[in-house]
């Protein structure tokens, strides 16, 4: 008896561990000393979303470069903006790491759209033109339009 029950619950906790999910919702931020993140570049919601692998379920992310398109630009800023040319209410700022990747897992309201500002060390501000509804950056930037930069 004593057996059997030790089987069964060795047999649940196997189960409970091999369900569940790699990719769980926990709190992702990037910051201006991180280095972790990966895949420059990338979607980065192609794996950090509900079902995929990626740890955190990002609302935000993307990669900034420097004005070649083709090195990383860290330590700028991102800016998210209820009106265009960085004005209305800042609804995010996000900073972009080490490998110059940006990402939050932290609600953002886009509403009928957002505007964004990426600051470069210096203070030399990049303004998008239109709105934004999503915050897929690199599902567009480096596909269909240019990547986005920094100086």
């Amino acid at each position: 008896m004593k057996t059997s029950l030790l089987i069964g619950i060795t047999l649940m906790g196997i189960i409970v561990v091999a369900c569940e999910e790699e990719g769980e919702n926990e709190t992702k931020i990037s910051t201006y000393s991180s280095s972790e993140s990966h895949n420059t570049g990338k979607n980065c919601m192609d794996c950090h979303k509900s079902g995929e692998p990626g740890e955190g379920w990002f609302i935000v992310a993307g990669t900034v470069y420097d004005t070649s398109l083709s090195t990383i630009y860290p330590n700028a800023t991102v800016e998210l903006t209820s009106k265009p040319n960085g004005s209305g209410t800042i609804m995010a700022q996000i900073a972009v790491d080490k490998n110059g990747n940006f990402y939050t897992t932290e609600s953002v309201s886009f509403g009928q759209g957002l505007y964004v500002a990426v600051m470069g060390e210096g203070g030399t501000v990049k303004y998008m033109g239109s709105k934004i509804t999503s915050g897929q950056c690199n599902s567009c930037h480096g596909v269909s339009t240019d990547k986005i930069w920094a100086e």
